[in-house]
């Protein structure tokens, strides 16, 4: 953020006002674009988040993403410095103050106002719309720091399934677990079906032809000799093989595959450690908080759940991956119509943190105009609507169920076509402005 100032100050002074303070902004959303993608990624102040909890005024999040609002945000507040600028200083005259007062009030109530445009438009085109599903969602509230990975795993599953038998009857498509709700040491995806955990869900499906479960595991898998080894692959102690362990969604139903999804977008000091081979000895070194811990291993894209009869296709979102919306738009171009997002919120305590991570979803439900289903093991779970519009929010810290029925969408939104457009063009315009900056430096020496 430093450098983002410094860059801007660099510019301003050698070019002029208006390409100065023009480039504050592209800069800015060049680092926020670039903030997303390496290897230190915590966009959590990325600006535009600041609206996830007033959807009502960013519909337009469906062309944009959230940079987008990053973008509002910058323009607005230096087209109201400029302004302020001139009544303090008593300059430029009273024709241009106001113009600078329609300015600022143009770019503060146009946005606004194609919100609703758009929400209204948006809600004439689905009144009618009759598909849905209905899917039950599990909050168990298990202490993640003293209890979920205590080894009581049996338990804990036990108490999963006696939530959901509250609410789950035969016309329930879909049941929802948390992230790592299944922390069974025993989880070798190289022999899974074998595994106590898995048996016992299935034994549940047994009951429920039609149900699907989609639910968060701890799972492992086992390196042959002749196998190709990762990067984030474990040695085994006292021993010559490999394994990797993985943080993972896991969809079962009664056809005879599981279908697996691993975590990919990983929590940096968490579950994985930046610059591995730069670090060295300290790159296994990971912080504990309450969760998956050291460096998981991934896989190279989203992989999406589909129905027996292919009909229903869901995108799951593990936690953090949540706050990527170009991310999540690859759900959807791989063909989810819904997007589930299971998550292990306690590791926050009683703090903001969990209730931005809550609300961070919304603005990916207007992204893809994806209706979201949202299982928290402690946090706040609840129902997503295609507009943001939250329904059935559970309470902080307590066990529950809710149910619903949602409805699938197959419709690709402008941004989930393009994704972080915006950022890309920044980020070209950010390198025209410092090599041309770079440029007049060099030429003022010589001369």
């Amino acid at each position: 953020m430093a450098l983002v100032l410094v860059a801007f100050h660099y510019v301003r002074m050698k070019t002029n006002n208006i390409t100065g303070y023009a480039s504050f902004a592209i800069l800015w959303i060049a680092f926020e674009y670039f903030h997303l993608n390496w290897q230190c990624s915590w966009p959590w102040l990325t600006l535009g988040n600041g609206f996830a909890n007033h959807v009502e005024a960013v519909q337009w999040y469906e062309y944009t993403g959230v940079l987008g609002g990053s973008l509002w945000i910058l323009v607005s507040n230096l087209l109201f410095f400029q302004l302020v600028k001139s009544l303090w200083l008593d300059v430029d005259g009273k024709t241009y103050r106001k113009k600078s007062i329609i300015r600022v009030i143009a770019i503060v109530l146009i946005p606004i106002s194609v919100s609703f445009i758009i929400a209204f438009s948006y809600n004439s085109k689905t009144a009618d719309k009759k598909l849905y599903v209905q899917a039950v969602v599990v909050q168990p509230n298990i202490d993640p720091y003293n209890e979920k990975f205590s080894g009581d795993f049996k338990n804990q599953l036990d108490k999963l399934i006696t939530l959901a038998d509250t609410k789950v009857d035969s016309t329930t498509d879909y049941l929802i677990f948390p992230e790592t709700a299944l922390t069974d040491p025993d989880i070798w995806e190289n022999d899974i079906d074998k595994n106590g955990s898995i048996q016992t869900l299935q034994k549940y499906l047994a009951k429920h032809p039609n149900l699907s479960i989609v639910t968060g595991a701890s799972t492992w898998r086992n390196y042959n000799i002749g196998d190709n080894i990762p990067e984030s692959a474990r040695k085994y102690i006292g021993g010559d093989g490999f394994f990797d362990a993985y943080n993972t969604a896991i969809q079962l139903n009664n056809s005879s595959k599981l279908q697996l999804y691993h975590k990919s977008k990983l929590v940096p000091g968490v579950e994985t450690m930046p610059f591995r081979k730069l670090l060295g000895p300290i790159a296994d070194l990971a912080f504990s908080l309450g969760g998956t811990s050291g460096t998981l291993g991934t896989q190279k894209e989203p992989s999406v759940f589909y129905t027996p009869n292919g009909k229903t296709c869901v995108g799951t979102a593990i936690c953090y991956e949540s706050i990527y919306g170009e991310y999540i738009g690859q759900y959807v171009l791989k063909g989810a119509q819904l997007i589930f997002v299971i998550t292990n919120d306690g590791w926050w305590g009683d703090t903001p943190g969990y209730k931005q991570h809550l609300a961070y979803a919304r603005l990916r439900a207007i992204e893809t105009r994806r209706s979201i289903a949202r299982s928290a093991n402690t946090g706040i779970s609840e129902f997503i609507d295609e507009m943001g519009n939250v329904s059935e929010q559970t309470a902080w810290w307590v066990p529950a169920v809710i149910k619903a029925k949602i409805s699938p969408n197959t419709e690709i939104t402008f941004y989930v076509k393009h994704g972080d457009y915006i950022g890309v063009l920044m980020s070209w315009l950010s390198a025209v402005l410092l090599v041309y900056v770079l440029g007049v430096l060099i030429k003022s020496k010589i001369v």
